[in-house]
This record gives structure tokens, C-alpha cells and sequence, in this order.
């Protein structure tokens, strides 16, 4: 049995990814929580002299005070960044990481936390939208940054009140449409074409979302019953970034994991019409076995959501489509277009959130059958012509 550490020495423990974190009490907050100071390191000799060095300057009173109205943005941003890692998703984290690295401590990371102004939140937005960004990265660098203060404010430091009023920037237009049906038919025709035809019409008829369909395994899909249960989806992680608690994933290989849905309700049970209940079986007589048991590989290997992206471009290309402003449609817009199918077959708004998993769910929700969900689907598949006697793929 490992021996007890002194009393007043902290504590050190190892991480998933293999990192040694240090922790220990420095008394407590204005708010009285408790205080705790960190360090980290992959060496577990290096954690534990900096958690001594740590000891020695809390027990001497040699530690900046909680609250201390000298801590700049930069500084604050270090601490809250770790804190935000172990608390969100490691996919909100990247993002928001991005804003305060990117944006935030170029342009106000010198300033002091007690003397921020409402004049430093525009300065924030003119230095994103003079870098030729949007307004709606502007706004998610302007959210961010209150939420890094917020947890300022519970930790002890000053901040002025009058900074969470401030203006925000207004969310730029978004011009992400369903794509017009006979797109959406000409693309079809030369999907269907394709020996990975069930992942497109996944997404266009099912609603599914690119690392649902990416991530999708045979252990998920129920050829007797018609069913698809989407409760994983691939995801691209660092291996070293910390996770938030009851944290679910699967190790596949290097930076890929599957990952369980956000919420409960992305994770749903999706019927399946004949044509793709039949693509589906004439796809497992023809798999090749992978060690996760995916559906779709890239020659035996995960697909990663840069080749399927290049894979939707060359489709489109061969389809002769486009977005009305010139450029390729989106992947993600292949689920506008099944709620607009949906909404245009005079389906319910319950049934068709719970078909995609709509963020703007109704109680309703969990308790669509499948029998509702079901003749649902089969309208948009009829609009889209692949009805039970439309030939599977090749």
C-alpha cells in the first residue's frame, strides 16, 4: 500500500493520458470554497517538485491571494482553461480554447480583470471582425469571455459587474438551407451508385449526422427488427486533453474515439425503410471485418470526417449541384433537408425531432412509436424514389 502523504503536502495523482497533476488546499475563496492550486507535468519526478515548491509557498503565504485584483486575462485564462477542460466536452473545449488562445489574449490578455471596461468587449470584436471573421465568431469570443469571467467572479477575483451588459455582436446571417429536391435527387443518383451508398442516404433520408454515420457499428444495427439505435458517433480528440466527468468513449486508434451523444436525446432509435434495410444487408454480406466493428472504413480503417467531407464534394461534382451561392452544400445541410422532406409530408414536429434528434425537443418526444417514426420515413423515401422496389446499390 502506496504511503499516506504528509498533511499540508497535496496530493498527486496520474491522469488517463498518462500526465501527473498536483493539487493542493490554499485556503478558501471569499465565497467560501475551498481554494485549490494545481500543477501538472508528464514527469511524475517534475509534478512532485513543483508540488513542493507549491507546499512551500502556501505554507509561507507566498501564493498571490484569492480574488487579487492584479491577475490579468492571460493569467486567469491559463487557470480557467484547465478548469474548463475537466467540465465540458473535449470538442467544446477545443472551440472555446481557440477563442480565448486566438482572439481574447492577443487583443485584451494584458488587461487586469478588475479594470476591464466595456470599451475592451468591442475591442475584442473589432479585432475579430477586422481580421475579415464573422460576427458570429465574434459573438462566440464575446460568450466565451463571459463565461471565463463568470468563473472569475465564483473564484474570488474582481470583475466589474457592468462588463456582463455590454453589447453583444450579433450573430452573422447563416445562408445553410435544405437542398432543393431535385438536388438532393441528382445526388442520390449518383450516390446510390457508390459501394458506400447506405452512409449517404443515412444521412439524407435518416437525418444522421456525419459522425453518427461515421461511427456507426453492426453491433447498433437491427436488420430483423428495421432499426438503427444511434447512440455512439466518431469523434477526433487528443488523447492528452482532459475529459469531463461521466465522460463516455471508445478507443479506436490515434486521435479517434467514438463518443456517447451530448444529451440523451441524440441518442435515438431510427427505423429503417426497405431500400435501406436492403442496402444495409447486401452491405454486411460484403464487409470486411474491422477490429470495432464499423460499418463503413476507409480500407479497414476509421473514416476520418476530412476524406468522408472530400468524398460529399466529389459526389456533388459528379451530381453537377451547388449551394444557390456558388459554393458545395454542407453535409450538416442533408439534415435541413430531411426535417424540410419531413415537415413537407405533413409529419409531425414530435415525430420528426425524434427521428433527428432535434435540439429544440418537445416532451412529446419519448413517446413518438416507432410505427409514427416509421411511416414517416417511408413518405420521404417514396419523395426521393427509393421505394421498396427502387433497386439497391450495386
Amino acid at each position: 500500500m502506496a504511503a499516506r502523504r504528509p498533511k499540508g503536502s497535496g496530493t498527486l495523482t496520474q491522469r488517463k493520458d498518462g500526465v501527473w497533476v498536483g493539487r493542493i488546499d490554499a485556503g478558501w475563496t471569499p465565497h467560501g470554497t475551498r481554494r485549490r492550486l494545481t500543477v501538472s507535468s508528464k514527469s511524475k519526478a517534475t509534478a512532485q517538485a513543483k508540488l513542493r515548491d507549491l507546499a512551500r509557498q502556501v505554507a509561507s503565504g507566498d501564493t498571490p491571494a484569492a480574488g487579487s485584483a492584479r491577475i490579468t486575462v492571460k493569467a486567469w485564462s491559463e487557470v480557467w482553461l484547465t478548469m474548463h477542460a475537466a467540465a465540458v466536452r473535449p470538442t467544446t473545449y477545443t472551440t472555446d480554447a481557440g477563442a480565448v488562445r486566438k482572439w481574447i489574449v492577443p487583443t485584451i490578455g494584458h488587461r487586469r480583470l478588475a479594470d476591464l471596461t466595456p470599451a475592451d468587449l468591442r475591442a475584442l470584436k473589432t479585432a475579430i471582425l477586422g481580421a475579415g471573421r464573422s460576427s458570429t465568431t465574434a459573438l462566440h469570443a464575446h460568450k466565451t469571455l463571459l463565461v471565463m469571467l463568470k468563473a472569475a467572479v465564483v473564484e474570488g477575483h474582481t470583475v466589474p459587474a457592468r462588463i456582463k451588459d455590454a453589447p453583444r455582436p450579433e450573430r452573422a446571417v447563416n445562408d445553410r438551407d435544405a437542398i432543393p429536391i431535385d438536388q438532393a435527387l441528382a445526388i442520390l443518383e449518383v450516390a446510390t451508385a457508390r459501394p458506400d451508398s447506405p452512409r449517404w442516404v443515412s444521412a439524407l433520408l435518416q437525418g444522421m449526422r456525419q459522425g453518427e454515420s461515421l461511427g456507426l457499428r453492426w453491433q447498433h444495427v437491427d436488420l430483423d427488427k428495421g432499426t438503427i439505435d444511434v447512440s455512439w458517433q466518431l469523434q477526433e480528440i487528443s488523447p492528452t486533453q482532459d475529459r469531463p466527468d461521466r465522460w463516455e468513449e471508445v478507443h479506436l486508434t490515434g486521435a479517434l474515439y467514438l463518443t456517447r451523444p451530448k444529451t440523451e436525446r441524440g441518442r435515438r432509435i431510427i427505423p429503417l425503410v426497405p431500400w435501406m434495410t436492403a442496402a444495409l444487408v447486401q452491405a454486411r454480406d460484403e464487409w470486411t471485418p474491422n477490429p470495432w466493428g464499423l460499418v463503413w472504413t476507409d480500407e479497414g480503417m476509421p473514416i476520418r470526417r476530412r476524406a468522408d467531407r472530400d468524398r460529399w464534394r466529389e459526389i456533388q461534382a459528379l451530381a453537377g449541384v451547388k449551394h444557390p451561392s456558388g459554393r458545395a452544400w454542407h453535409l450538416h445541410e442533408m439534415r435541413h433537408s430531411t426535417v424540410s422532406l419531413l415537415l413537407e409530408a405533413g409529419v409531425d414536429r414530435a415525430v420528426i425531432e425524434a427521428l433527428v434528434g432535434h435540439a429544440t425537443l418537445v416532451r412529446a418526444y419519448a413517446h413518438v412509436d416507432q410505427g409514427q417514426a416509421r411511416r414517416a420515413l417511408e413518405a420521404v423515401a417514396q419523395r426521393l424514389a427509393l421505394t421498396a422496389d427502387a433497386e439497391p446499390p450495386p
